[in-house]
């Protein structure tokens, strides 16, 4: 069983021959620094032979020594803070199958191989309170590296290393390191012991060729040296798609471990790498992206069945929370419980099958193989700002919606209003995110469209969740109604969805009207 530790650490270069730990008992907090003597450590780094872990900043190791041996995979949240996520499983002779599932999206089929073996001399201090609870642990390591690939180069280095306990304070870190850069100490510029090992025992070609200048000259300016620069309309969308795409493989371990949001985030990257397609025919070859278009359709619907019972399970939990306790009447919280278990077990489960799927794999390649080798249509190449491309796709968009919202506004309230709203609501998506996609060419018009998209999408989404959480309730006291049980509770949540739907319903035209004015059109050359 895998558990999760959140790391925060700050690393100090130190020379070889000085190995003497700088005297921190004057920091203020702490009261005392305890030697806890030298732990030896003997870790083997696993990564794919093209090093696709390392490129990501990700670490997984088999380490013995010290109070935690085991398997641990560590995944950046923020590198320049120092902070990232450890997940930690036991020993065993191979990488278990809840760590290497959350590397998946990122190394596909490839084989995860010994690359680097570190022997660590740790000497090692707590920092205590007062109370003698430990604030963070003090140590200098002594490093010996060995690459097990690639010509297997060997390096020797120390280092400092502070790392925060479970629930310190986080400025203890700055405190302490005041006091090191007044010893003369220089945070290390590599994020991990792994990445400074990798860099000094590569091949001498390799060293050369990384400290050699790499840059790139025409229309990518030098201070973006190496740095691909949308110049034309092709170069930002595909930046979009691009940024869709890092979203959804960073965004697949997260699922894996159940994060708050993530199956959210997930479903939005694909729905806006897919709606990009779709949008931007005149960009991109429709009868090349249509097919990979048609799998993320397939991603976000298997994506959907967890997130929509997220979604109902909060807006149900907090209907109950707010309703007066008189008017709880029966077991309806555990009723709820009950009813979101059986749900909710059986979607995640669903989708964590997803992500483990051959299907899911070949998507990722799919998309990977098409950012590649994009298929660009003629009007890609005109420069962004010249461009008739972006600014007609994102009215083309617009001018669906306004079709949708119009009928739906036409119709009496009842289920053809309902469904023509849901319709609705998926066409202000779209539009919302063509306007995104132009922003960064086309600026503040494109931003300012995005946003009215966006309150649109709002009101038109509430509507369609109180659609959902109506037949949720329906089945609910159906449920109660069978065990014996009043559904007093449920006929009045009820209710009170059926009064949210008909508010959303009269505000749909005021918010329409402020989204469709003919200045914002003309802004963007409509």
């Amino acid at each position: 069983m895998a558990e999760t530790k959140r790391e925060i650490e700050r690393k100090y270069d130190v020379g070889v021959a000085d190995l003497a730990l700088p005297d921190l008992s004057g920091v203020a907090g702490i009261a005392d620094v305890v030697d806890k003597g030298v732990v030896d450590l003997d870790a083997v780094y696993y990564d794919t032979a093209a090093q696709l872990l390392a490129a990501s900043s990700i670490t997984l190791r088999r380490r013995t020594g010290g109070d935690d041996a085991g398997w641990h995979l560590k995944l950046p949240v923020s590198l320049a803070q120092g902070v990232r996520d450890e997940i930690r499983a036991p020993l065993s002779d191979s990488v278990p199958r809840a760590v290497s599932g959350l590397v998946r999206s990122r190394i596909r089929e490839a084989e995860l191989v010994p690359a680097v073996r570190l022997l660590s001399a740790r000497d090692l201090r707590h920092l205590v309170d007062e109370k003698g609870e430990l604030l963070a642990e003090y140590s200098i390591d002594r490093v010996r590296a060995e690459r097990l690939i690639e010509g297997g180069g060997t390096a020797e280095w120390a280092e400092i290393e502070v790392e925060l306990a479970d629930g310190a304070d986080p400025t203890l870190l700055d405190k302490v390191e005041k006091k090191l850069r007044k010893a003369g100490l220089e945070r290390s510029s590599s994020t991990s012991k792994l990445s400074r090992a990798l860099v000094e025992t590569a091949p001498k070609e390799r060293k050369a060729k990384k400290s050699g200048k790499s840059g790139k000259s025409g229309k990518k300016g030098e201070a973006f040296a190496g740095i691909d620069v949308p110049v034309t309309a092709g170069d930002h969308v595909l930046a979009y798609l691009r940024a869709q795409r890092d979203a959804l493989i960073a965004l697949d371990p997260d699922v894996r471990r159940d994060l708050p949001d993530s199956v959210h985030q997930m479903r939005v990257a694909t729905r806006r790498m897919r709606s990009a397609f779709r949008s931007y025919g005149k960009i991109l070859d429709r009868t090349v992206t249509a097919p990979v278009g048609d799998e993320l359709k397939w991603l976000a619907g298997e994506l959907g069945i967890d997130r929509d019972q997220e979604v109902l399970t909060e807006r149900l939990t907090a209907r109950i929370a707010a309703a007066p306790r008189t008017l709880l009447l029966g077991p309806v919280r555990g009723r709820l419980r009950i009813w979101t278990v059986a749900h909710r077990a059986g979607s995640r489960r669903r989708t964590v099958a997803v992500l483990d799927g051959k299907r899911y794999l070949a998507l990722l390649e799919s998309v990977d193989a098409l950012l590649t080798d994009p298929p660009l249509r003629p009007a890609a190449a005109a420069p962004a700002a010249e461009a008739e491309a972006l600014p007609k796709a994102v009215l083309k968009d617009y001018d669906r919606l306004a079709t949708r919202v119009e009928h739906a506004l036409a119709l009496d309230p009842g289920e053809g209003r309902d469904l023509a709203m849901h319709e609705a609501r998926k066409a202000a998506k779209r539009a919302r995110y063509a306007g995104e996609a132009a922003a960064p060419a086309l600026g503040r018009p494109a931003k300012r469209f995005a946003k009215r998209m966006k309150a649109v999408q709002t009101v038109l989404g509430d509507h369609q969740d109180s659609v959902v959480a109506r037949e949720a309730l329906r089945n609910l006291a159906i449920q109660s109604h069978a065990a014996g049980e009043t559904a007093f509770t449920w006929g009045l949540l009820y209710g009170q969805e059926e009064a949210a739907a008909a508010d959303r319903e009269r505000e749909l035209p005021e918010v329409w009207a402020k989204a469709s004015r003919a200045k914002l059109r003309s802004a963007l050359g409509g």
